[in-house]
């Protein structure tokens, strides 16, 4: 009777520690962009990105702190909408979540780091480009990717020194990051020496141009900048075809996606739209990213758009940062995380600087020929 008592004991005993430890193996990781919305391709796509991270980590067996670790992703929609991007910040807070990757958008993700920041939460956004997501003394605030300051700058540049545009005009969506980019794309072309002869002004979820490409008709431009997403450069494109318009078509990397082909259908020439993403690998890395975009293509039976190896990117240099400091206490880990020197990624070798801007950060220009993207250089 007492043997079957401590036999008894000591399975309650076993069944209670199995039980906390499986809650203690159990590491969430936030993950917000727009799955709904005009640019939602883009949002699932980044959303695919984590989901990829997450299964190749826990594939391989991940270990903090001495124990074997589960990771789960908790996947929230904004809708690239700010208000509803601090409602789902805020919701991610509360589950006490370990860190998040996102937001898509620098319209999101600014606002949200306030509440991250509040948290002592960790944050990476893989895509958002304004300078001042990274310049609000937020520790918390991290991003794999370069901003709007090279990135518009460096288009600013080829339009006139390249692309040798005498004549060119600017439109924005108005939203946080087109603005941005629009603006130092406009400061670009001016300290090159060229000429800025409109500045137009759209939203992001307008489907009529046809009022602002008849003035810019008027002006002849030779280079037309759009800083805005790709969903409303496509059908843009469409409508500067059916008016005659036959400038070159720029922007960053918003537009400069996949979905872009179809999106503008019949309204891209070849070799028309020069744009820019934010990041790149040539040489040796290159085979890295190829694998990554071949796996991807396998799992999820579609093309990378854009963002998604920046997402995996920045998950696993998150997971390295807990592993590394033995917890994924984001109190402990962050200190880790800020030091990330030379992280090996998909997208190249990554490294903060004391803002949390990705050091040295790299840009990729491509055209489109013949319906597909096609890679002019990688700048830095």
């Amino acid at each position: 009777m007492q043997m079957k008592f401590k036999l008894t004991v000591v399975a309650a005993l076993v069944c209670l520690a199995g039980a906390a430890s499986a809650q203690d193996m159990v590491v969430k990781i936030g993950h917000v962009g727009p799955i709904s919305g005009s640019i939602a391709h883009l949002g699932k796509g980044n959303e695919n990105g984590a989901k990829m991270a997450i299964e190749d980590l826990n594939t391989k067996g991940v270990v903090i702190g001495g124990k074997k670790v589960k990771l789960e992703l908790a996947a929230e929609d904004d809708a690239a909408d700010p208000k509803q991007g601090t409602a789902v910040a805020q919701k991610l807070v509360d589950m006490k979540v370990s860190g998040v990757i996102g937001h898509l958008n620098s319209g999101t993700s600014i606002p949200a780091s306030k509440i991250y920041s509040a948290a002592g939460i960790p944050q990476i956004s893989p895509s958002a480009t304004n300078p001042a997501f990274t310049r609000a003394g937020y520790k918390t605030t991290f991003r794999v990717v370069a901003d709007d300051v090279h990135l518009g700058g460096t288009l600013g540049r080829y339009a006139v020194q390249t692309l040798k545009g005498k004549s060119i005009a600017v439109i924005d969506d108005r939203t946080a990051y087109g603005q941005g980019v629009a603006e130092e794309f406009a400061k670009a072309v001016k300290k090159a020496g060229g000429k800025i002869v409109a500045t137009e002004f759209t939203t992001d979820k307008a489907t009529d141009f046809m009022p602002i490409l008849t003035t810019l008709k008027g002006k002849k431009p030779d280079v037309i900048f759009f800083g805005g997403m790709d969903a409303v450069a496509g059908p843009m494109m469409r409508q500067m075809k059916n008016l005659g318009i036959k400038a070159k078509f720029m922007g960053g990397d918003g537009i400069c996606t996949t979905e872009l082909v179809k999106l503008a259908g019949d309204g891209m020439a070849d070799g028309q739209v020069v744009c820019a993403e934010a990041g790149g690998v040539e040489g040796a890395q290159k085979a890295g990213m190829d694998k990554f975009v071949a796996d991807y293509k396998k799992r999820f039976g579609i093309d990378v758009t854009v963002y998604e190896p920046y997402v995996y990117d920045a998950l696993n240099i998150m997971v390295a940062a807990m592993v590394k400091a033995g917890s994924s206490e984001p109190a402990k880990y962050l200190p880790v995380l800020a030091k990330t020197e030379k992280y090996k990624g998909v997208t190249g070798d990554i490294s903060f600087d004391e803002k949390g801007d990705v050091k040295n950060g790299a840009l990729t220009l491509y055209t489109y020929k013949a319906g597909k993207r096609d890679q002019i250089s990688v700048v830095r």
